[in-house]
């Protein structure tokens, strides 16, 4: 329903052309209006005036024809006037009131209906001028004015309208459309502008500078809360990339954590049986974290763990993997294995590197170790959890064998260890 609603809203540039051509349409028609009836009015005087003056004339021409009641000579003197002046009926009569001689238009259809109905219309009644003869009435003049000039004068005065206001409609249209271009050019841009940030949250484009004082000052201001907002985002991402390595991250050594190591160990093993491929999960564990933590402290086995973690993550490579699984114990994803000694000598690789001392806290130095179980995919199991146990049994059993002094390579389990002194 609101989708509808807002489709069938009117658009700015539409509402300003409509106002804009309606203002011109009603002014134009105003303006013809007054103009065309201040025309009829003088058109109307004038048409009086000289309706008067034909009667006077024809009072002049028919005189004699009336005192010598020549009815003949009164029809010729008054047709021969009346033809050619504005005059629709035109009748003589004797001192006794008689008619004596009438003239009238003939009827040319609904032309001449149309004329007469305007002259009744807009025209004085009928005039009446008395015929003088030495100062003495002998008769008297009935004359009715014709409506031609008018009708005429008022075609013209419609067509007028018509053109004056399709001339003020192209105007207007034209008016407006330059308003428009100040007005709607501005404010579509900026609709632009919003409508990227709020759907691509494209906070770095700006709005141009408008040429309307009002309009420019607000773009300003619109540009201010588009900064504000960019740097609200960049600030946010920064927080959330940050949330998100502490969530996926050990925050002592900076190694991927369980959880992150899980999440690629399930990708890899997708992938590995997908192509056919192998993948070796080592699992680490030092061998004298404890004694190293009680005999120096926690400051001490923090700098071993973060020793350990940086010679592991040496060892490997880039596609490689190396996580912090909690406490002492590390593991480490080998994809993809192209052969298994490749996992047995990256471990070898990882046990060599712990036989520097580690520096610690306090000038002291100590030397550690570490446990390697090593599984294979899809040899001691499909799923994270079954190579991650097989890595860990194999961590535990290696451990036990170092505590008889002993450097064992078990094939089943592929464990590692070597024992090394502080």
């Amino acid at each position: 329903m609101s989708l509808f609603n807002r489709s069938a809203r009117p658009t700015l540039r539409s509402v300003i052309g409509r106002g804009n051509l309606i203002v011109a349409l009603v002014g134009v028609a105003m303006t013809s209006l007054s103009l065309t009836a201040l025309g009829v009015l003088a058109l109307r005087v004038y048409a009086d005036h000289n309706l008067h003056l034909i009667a006077r004339s024809i009072s002049y021409t028919v005189e004699a024809a009336v005192v010598f009641n020549d009815n003949v000579a009164a029809n010729e003197a008054l047709a021969l006037i009346a033809a050619t002046e504005e005059v629709a009926d035109a009748q003589v009569f004797d001192a006794s009131g008689q008619l004596l001689a009438r003239w009238q238009r003939p009827d040319t259809g609904l032309v001449s209906e149309l004329e007469m109905q305007i002259s009744r219309a807009l025209l004085e009644e009928p005039i009446r001028l008395p015929i003088v003869h030495q100062d003495r009435p002998v008769g008297s003049i009935l004359l009715t004015g014709h409506g031609a000039s008018l009708m005429r004068f008022l075609l013209s005065g419609l067509a007028g309208i018509v053109l004056c206001t399709a001339l003020s409609a192209g105007v207007a249209m034209f008016l407006a459309r330059r308003q428009l271009q100040g007005i709607i050019g501005p404010l579509r841009r900026w609709a632009d502008v919003a409508h990227a940030a709020r759907i691509e949250r494209a906070f770095d484009q700006r709005v141009p500078p408008a040429r309307i004082a009002e309009l420019d000052s607000l773009g300003n201001d619109f540009n201010a809360l588009l900064d504000e907002l960019e740097s609200w985002q960049t600030n946010l991402q920064s927080e959330n990339e940050t949330l998100a390595h502490q969530a996926s991250h050990d925050s002592l050594t900076g190694l991927p954590n369980r959880a992150f190591f899980e999440g690629r160990l399930i990708r890899a093993l997708r992938n590995g049986s997908k192509h056919n491929q192998r993948v070796a999960v080592l699992f680490l564990d030092s061998d004298r974290f404890k004694e190293i933590n009680d005999s120096f402290g926690h400051a001490a086995g923090d700098a071993v763990l973060v020793a350990v973690a940086n010679r592991v993550r040496a060892q490997l490579r880039e596609e490689d993997l190396v996580a912090r699984l909690g406490g002492d114990e590390f593991a480490v994803l080998l994809t993809p294995l192209h052969r298994t000694e490749d996992a047995e000598r990256i471990a070898g690789k990882i046990i060599d590197s712990m036989q520097m001392p580690v520096q610690l806290p306090g000038g002291h130095s100590v030397l550690t170790s570490l446990s390697v179980g090593i599984s294979i995919f899809p040899d001691h199991g499909t799923t994270p959890g079954a190579l991650l146990n097989a890595a860990d049994a194999a961590m535990y059993h290696a451990k036990s064998l170092a505590r008889g002094g002993q450097y064992t390579a078990r094939s089943e389990h592929l464990a590692v260890n070597v024992q090394t002194r502080s």
